[in-house]
């Protein structure tokens, strides 16, 4: 299956991803190629298959989630370099608005 270079755009622009004319060439015939070997799986009988997340048994290796103590407001801002005497002061990253 071969993706048009049109859609391909669709998604970069959907993902804001501003694409070269190199590179929007380069994702498309990448991705086609990859839809092509997906494709390739379309004709085999997984009917009996069982859905999986992972391929390998896993198993929950983080600790059981209990309370403890914890530090207060003033001991987690004492050694922050800026704050307002309850939160963390950071600069802004999104502009004055806060608006993507």
């Amino acid at each position: 299956m071969t993706l048009a270079r049109q859609d391909v755009a669709k998604v970069a622009k959907l993902a804001r991803l501003a694409l070269s004319t190199e590179e929007l060439d380069r994702m498309t015939a990448e991705l086609s190629q990859i839809v092509g070997f997906v494709a390739q799986l379309e004709p085999l009988d997984t009917a009996a298959v069982a859905p999986l997340a992972h391929p390998l048994e896993t198993q929950n290796v983080f600790r059981d989630d209990v309370p403890a103590p914890s530090l207060t407001t003033a001991q987690a801002l004492q050694a922050a370099p800026r704050h307002d005497g309850e939160c963390f002061l950071v600069p802004a990253v999104l502009g004055e608005s806060g608006a993507a």
